[in-house]
Protein backbone atom coordinates (compact mmCIF):
# COMPACT_ATOMS: atom_id res chain seq x y z
CA UNK A 1 0.00 0.00 0.00
CA UNK A 2 0.72 3.59 -0.47
CA UNK A 3 -0.42 5.89 2.12
CA UNK A 4 -0.63 9.75 1.69
CA UNK A 5 -1.85 12.44 4.01
CA UNK A 6 -2.96 15.42 1.77
CA UNK A 7 -5.23 18.73 2.22
CA UNK A 8 -6.72 19.38 4.90
CA UNK A 9 -5.23 16.41 7.39
CA UNK A 10 -6.83 13.78 4.81
CA UNK A 11 -5.72 10.35 4.68
CA UNK A 12 -5.79 8.16 1.28
CA UNK A 13 -4.97 5.06 -0.87
CA UNK A 14 -2.14 6.19 -3.79
CA UNK A 15 -3.29 3.77 -6.78
CA UNK A 16 -2.17 4.94 -10.44
CA UNK A 17 -1.74 8.34 -9.59
CA UNK A 18 -4.87 8.80 -8.12
CA UNK A 19 -6.17 9.01 -4.09
CA UNK A 20 -8.57 7.38 -2.67
CA UNK A 21 -10.05 9.19 0.28
CA UNK A 22 -10.28 7.10 3.38
CA UNK A 23 -10.38 9.50 6.07
CA UNK A 24 -13.93 9.13 6.88
CA UNK A 25 -13.59 5.15 7.52
CA UNK A 26 -10.47 5.66 9.17
CA UNK A 27 -12.13 7.96 11.79
CA UNK A 28 -15.55 5.46 11.68
CA UNK A 29 -13.07 2.49 13.07
CA UNK A 30 -11.01 4.56 15.38
CA UNK A 31 -13.90 5.51 17.65
CA UNK A 32 -15.75 2.34 17.20
CA UNK A 33 -12.36 0.43 18.65
CA UNK A 34 -12.79 3.54 21.29
CA UNK A 35 -9.06 4.05 20.16
CA UNK A 36 -8.62 8.10 19.79
CA UNK A 37 -4.91 7.95 21.01
CA UNK A 38 -3.13 11.01 21.53
CA UNK A 39 -1.63 12.61 18.30
CA UNK A 40 -3.12 12.84 14.39
CA UNK A 41 -4.98 10.61 12.74
CA UNK A 42 -2.05 9.39 10.65
CA UNK A 43 -0.42 8.53 13.55
CA UNK A 44 -3.69 6.91 15.01
CA UNK A 45 -3.77 5.18 11.95
CA UNK A 46 -0.10 3.92 12.55
CA UNK A 47 -0.51 2.35 15.84
CA UNK A 48 -3.60 0.84 14.75
CA UNK A 49 -2.61 -0.64 11.32
CA UNK A 50 -3.46 -4.19 12.37
CA UNK A 51 -6.67 -3.82 12.83
CA UNK A 52 -7.20 -1.71 9.88
CA UNK A 53 -5.55 -2.83 7.35
CA UNK A 54 -8.38 -5.59 6.06
CA UNK A 55 -10.58 -2.42 6.54
CA UNK A 56 -8.20 -0.96 3.64
CA UNK A 57 -7.89 -3.36 1.46
CA UNK A 58 -11.30 -4.29 1.10
CA UNK A 59 -11.89 -0.15 0.00
CA UNK A 60 -9.26 -0.79 -2.19
CA UNK A 61 -10.49 -3.69 -3.97
CA UNK A 62 -13.73 -2.32 -4.53
CA UNK A 63 -13.01 1.10 -6.01
CA UNK A 64 -12.63 1.30 -9.22
CA UNK A 65 -10.18 2.68 -11.41
CA UNK A 66 -11.70 6.23 -11.51
CA UNK A 67 -12.44 6.65 -7.90
CA UNK A 68 -10.80 8.85 -5.87
CA UNK A 69 -8.52 12.31 -6.77
CA UNK A 70 -5.82 12.89 -9.65
CA UNK A 71 -2.67 13.16 -7.49
CA UNK A 72 -2.10 16.94 -9.13
CA UNK A 73 -5.40 18.50 -8.05
CA UNK A 74 -4.61 17.27 -4.09
CA UNK A 75 -1.96 19.18 -1.99
CA UNK A 76 0.26 16.31 -0.09
CA UNK A 77 1.30 16.60 3.19
CA UNK A 78 4.29 14.62 5.38
CA UNK A 79 3.06 11.65 5.72
CA UNK A 80 3.49 12.15 9.68
CA UNK A 81 2.89 15.53 10.90
CA UNK A 82 3.66 15.16 14.54
CA UNK A 83 6.20 12.10 15.00
CA UNK A 84 7.27 11.99 19.03
CA UNK A 85 10.77 12.37 17.49
CA UNK A 86 13.09 11.98 14.58
CA UNK A 87 16.27 9.86 14.96
CA UNK A 88 18.74 10.66 12.44
CA UNK A 89 22.10 8.43 11.47
CA UNK A 90 25.53 10.85 10.93
CA UNK A 91 28.23 9.22 8.74
CA UNK A 92 26.28 6.37 7.48
CA UNK A 93 27.72 6.02 3.96
CA UNK A 94 31.38 5.46 3.34
CA UNK A 95 31.78 8.04 0.02
CA UNK A 96 30.09 10.64 2.28
CA UNK A 97 33.01 9.41 5.21
CA UNK A 98 35.45 9.78 2.51
CA UNK A 99 34.17 13.34 1.02
CA UNK A 100 33.98 14.88 4.66
CA UNK A 101 37.44 13.68 5.25
CA UNK A 102 36.01 12.36 8.73
CA UNK A 103 37.60 9.43 10.90
CA UNK A 104 34.54 8.33 12.43
CA UNK A 105 31.18 7.01 11.27
CA UNK A 106 27.93 5.92 13.18
CA UNK A 107 29.09 2.89 14.63
CA UNK A 108 31.28 5.95 17.03
CA UNK A 109 28.86 8.96 16.08
CA UNK A 110 25.38 6.60 17.42
CA UNK A 111 22.56 9.23 16.42
CA UNK A 112 20.98 12.99 16.42
CA UNK A 113 17.95 14.34 16.97
CA UNK A 114 16.17 16.58 14.84
CA UNK A 115 12.95 18.80 15.89
CA UNK A 116 9.46 17.55 14.65
CA UNK A 117 8.25 21.38 13.60
CA UNK A 118 10.98 20.90 11.22
CA UNK A 119 8.96 18.38 9.07
CA UNK A 120 8.15 20.31 5.68
CA UNK A 121 5.45 19.10 3.27
CA UNK A 122 6.14 17.86 -0.49
CA UNK A 123 6.12 20.57 -2.38
CA UNK A 124 7.01 23.09 0.30
CA UNK A 125 9.65 25.41 0.74
CA UNK A 126 12.99 25.23 2.72
CA UNK A 127 12.99 28.62 3.99
CA UNK A 128 16.86 29.49 4.62
CA UNK A 129 16.87 31.47 7.93
CA UNK A 130 20.64 33.36 7.33
CA UNK A 131 22.28 35.39 4.68
CA UNK A 132 25.83 34.42 5.57
CA UNK A 133 25.77 30.72 6.12
CA UNK A 134 25.94 28.03 4.45
CA UNK A 135 23.23 25.32 4.14
CA UNK A 136 22.85 21.68 2.48
CA UNK A 137 20.91 19.10 0.61
CA UNK A 138 21.33 15.69 2.31
CA UNK A 139 19.30 12.90 0.64
CA UNK A 140 17.93 10.16 3.02
CA UNK A 141 15.87 7.18 3.23
CA UNK A 142 13.84 6.99 5.68
CA UNK A 143 11.34 4.55 7.81
CA UNK A 144 7.93 5.20 10.13
CA UNK A 145 8.00 2.99 12.95
CA UNK A 146 4.58 0.72 13.43
CA UNK A 147 5.02 -0.86 16.70
CA UNK A 148 6.29 0.44 19.73
CA UNK A 149 9.93 -0.86 19.68
CA UNK A 150 12.36 -1.01 23.24
CA UNK A 151 15.70 -2.99 23.12
CA UNK A 152 14.55 -4.84 19.86
CA UNK A 153 17.71 -6.94 17.85
CA UNK A 154 18.26 -6.58 14.34
CA UNK A 155 16.44 -9.59 13.34
CA UNK A 156 13.03 -7.98 14.70
CA UNK A 157 13.29 -4.58 13.88
CA UNK A 158 12.10 -4.52 10.43
CA UNK A 159 8.67 -6.60 12.51
CA UNK A 160 8.21 -2.69 13.88
CA UNK A 161 8.38 -0.76 10.61
CA UNK A 162 5.20 0.37 9.44
CA UNK A 163 6.44 2.17 6.35
CA UNK A 164 9.34 3.94 3.77
CA UNK A 165 9.68 7.35 2.64
CA UNK A 166 11.50 9.55 1.48
CA UNK A 167 13.58 12.83 3.28
CA UNK A 168 15.61 15.18 2.83
CA UNK A 169 18.05 16.23 6.25
CA UNK A 170 18.55 19.79 5.14
CA UNK A 171 21.77 21.27 7.23
CA UNK A 172 23.18 24.54 8.07
CA UNK A 173 27.16 24.33 8.21
CA UNK A 174 29.39 25.65 11.18
CA UNK A 175 30.43 24.75 14.96
CA UNK A 176 26.35 24.60 16.53
CA UNK A 177 25.31 20.81 17.67
CA UNK A 178 23.96 19.00 15.01
CA UNK A 179 20.37 19.51 16.71
CA UNK A 180 20.62 23.07 16.10
CA UNK A 181 21.81 22.93 12.57
CA UNK A 182 19.17 20.44 11.18
CA UNK A 183 16.08 21.45 13.43
CA UNK A 184 15.12 24.85 11.71
CA UNK A 185 11.67 24.85 10.42
CA UNK A 186 11.47 23.41 7.08
CA UNK A 187 14.81 21.47 7.10
CA UNK A 188 12.93 18.39 7.20
CA UNK A 189 10.92 17.78 4.00
CA UNK A 190 9.52 14.35 4.08
CA UNK A 191 7.18 12.18 1.52
CA UNK A 192 5.63 11.72 -0.94
CA UNK A 193 4.02 9.01 0.69
CA UNK A 194 4.63 5.68 2.81
CA UNK A 195 4.90 2.45 1.21
CA UNK A 196 4.14 -0.65 3.41
CA UNK A 197 6.79 -3.12 3.94
CA UNK A 198 5.04 -5.40 1.60
CA UNK A 199 4.91 -3.06 -1.10
CA UNK A 200 8.44 -2.05 -0.93
CA UNK A 201 10.35 -5.44 -0.55
CA UNK A 202 13.44 -5.40 1.07
CA UNK A 203 15.17 -1.78 2.10
CA UNK A 204 18.67 -2.72 1.86
CA UNK A 205 18.51 -2.44 -2.06
CA UNK A 206 16.48 0.99 -2.60
CA UNK A 207 17.96 3.50 -5.08
CA UNK A 208 17.91 7.33 -4.58
CA UNK A 209 18.91 10.04 -6.34
CA UNK A 210 18.82 14.01 -5.48
CA UNK A 211 19.17 17.03 -8.43
CA UNK A 212 19.03 20.57 -7.58
CA UNK A 213 17.61 22.12 -10.74
CA UNK A 214 17.56 19.34 -12.70
CA UNK A 215 21.45 18.44 -11.87
CA UNK A 216 22.71 15.34 -10.58
CA UNK A 217 24.03 15.71 -6.86
CA UNK A 218 23.68 12.44 -4.63
CA UNK A 219 23.00 8.80 -6.30
CA UNK A 220 22.95 6.01 -4.19
CA UNK A 221 21.49 2.36 -2.91
CA UNK A 222 20.71 1.67 0.17
CA UNK A 223 23.09 -1.29 0.21
CA UNK A 224 26.04 0.91 0.72
CA UNK A 225 24.46 1.85 4.12
CA UNK A 226 27.32 1.13 6.90
CA UNK A 227 24.64 0.43 9.06
CA UNK A 228 21.46 -1.14 7.23
CA UNK A 229 18.14 -0.04 8.51
CA UNK A 230 17.51 -2.78 10.55
CA UNK A 231 20.78 -2.23 12.71
CA UNK A 232 20.07 1.24 13.10
CA UNK A 233 16.67 1.05 14.41
CA UNK A 234 17.35 -1.84 16.94
CA UNK A 235 20.57 0.25 18.00
CA UNK A 236 18.10 2.92 18.35
CA UNK A 237 15.64 1.16 20.22
CA UNK A 238 18.56 0.50 23.34
CA UNK A 239 18.37 3.93 24.06
CA UNK A 240 15.09 5.56 23.68
CA UNK A 241 11.90 3.93 22.78
CA UNK A 242 10.13 4.21 20.00
CA UNK A 243 6.69 5.03 19.56
CA UNK A 244 4.39 4.47 16.30
CA UNK A 245 4.70 7.08 14.10
CA UNK A 246 8.86 8.31 15.25
CA UNK A 247 10.88 8.92 12.07
CA UNK A 248 14.27 6.88 11.67
CA UNK A 249 16.36 8.28 8.79
CA UNK A 250 19.10 6.38 7.53
CA UNK A 251 22.19 9.31 6.48
CA UNK A 252 23.45 10.45 3.46
CA UNK A 253 25.60 9.38 0.85
CA UNK A 254 28.22 11.30 -1.07
CA UNK A 255 27.49 14.49 -3.02
CA UNK A 256 26.36 16.84 -0.77
CA UNK A 257 26.45 20.45 -1.51
CA UNK A 258 25.20 23.76 -1.40
CA UNK A 259 21.64 24.92 -2.39
CA UNK A 260 20.07 28.81 -2.53
CA UNK A 261 17.51 30.97 -3.34
CA UNK A 262 15.28 29.83 -5.93
CA UNK A 263 16.20 26.40 -6.19
CA UNK A 264 14.47 23.22 -6.79
CA UNK A 265 15.23 19.82 -5.15
CA UNK A 266 14.15 16.59 -6.20
CA UNK A 267 14.32 13.29 -4.31
CA UNK A 268 13.70 9.81 -6.29
CA UNK A 269 13.51 7.16 -4.29
CA UNK A 270 12.94 3.88 -6.04
CA UNK A 271 9.41 2.03 -5.57
CA UNK A 272 8.49 5.07 -3.48
CA UNK A 273 8.48 8.16 -5.48
CA UNK A 274 9.58 11.55 -5.93
CA UNK A 275 9.33 14.62 -3.28
CA UNK A 276 10.27 17.99 -4.47
CA UNK A 277 10.64 21.12 -2.39
CA UNK A 278 11.81 24.47 -3.40
CA UNK A 279 14.30 26.79 -1.63
CA UNK A 280 13.88 30.97 -0.57
CA UNK A 281 16.49 33.22 1.15
CA UNK A 282 13.58 35.35 1.87
CA UNK A 283 13.48 37.13 4.94
CA UNK A 284 17.13 35.71 5.63
CA UNK A 285 18.87 37.87 8.53
CA UNK A 286 22.62 37.39 9.54
CA UNK A 287 23.33 34.68 11.92
CA UNK A 288 22.90 36.15 15.41
CA UNK A 289 25.64 33.69 17.03
CA UNK A 290 28.44 33.97 13.75
CA UNK A 291 28.93 29.99 13.62
CA UNK A 292 32.59 29.07 14.09
CA UNK A 293 34.07 27.05 11.78
CA UNK A 294 35.26 23.95 12.06
CA UNK A 295 35.86 19.81 11.43
CA UNK A 296 35.50 18.66 7.85
CA UNK A 297 33.47 19.81 5.02
CA UNK A 298 31.94 19.03 1.93
CA UNK A 299 34.50 19.68 -0.89
CA UNK A 300 34.26 22.30 -3.07
CA UNK A 301 30.25 22.97 -4.39
CA UNK A 302 29.13 23.42 -7.78
CA UNK A 303 27.55 27.30 -6.91
CA UNK A 304 28.80 29.24 -4.33
CA UNK A 305 27.39 32.87 -2.71
CA UNK A 306 26.54 34.90 0.32
CA UNK A 307 24.39 32.64 1.66
CA UNK A 308 27.11 29.27 1.62
CA UNK A 309 30.53 30.90 3.71
CA UNK A 310 30.21 28.61 6.57
CA UNK A 311 31.49 24.92 6.83
CA UNK A 312 31.09 22.79 9.92
CA UNK A 313 31.44 19.71 11.23
CA UNK A 314 30.06 16.63 8.92
CA UNK A 315 26.31 15.26 9.34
Amino acid sequence: MRIARFDDDRIGLVRDGRVLDITDHLTDHLTARLTPGPGSLARRMVADFAHIRPLLEELAAGAGPSAGLPLDEVRLRSPIPDPTKIVAAPVNYRDHQAEMSEAFHVSALGFFLKSPSSLLDPGGTVRLPYCDRRFDHEAEFALVVGRRATHVTPEEALDHVFGYTGLMDITMRGGEDRSTRKSFDTFTPMGPWLVTPDELGSPDDVDLELTVNGTPRQKANTRDLIWPAARFLAYVSTVTVLEPGDVITTGTPAGVAPIQDGDTVDLIVDRIGRLTVGVTAESAVPCPTGGAERGPIPPAAPQTGPSQLSASRPS
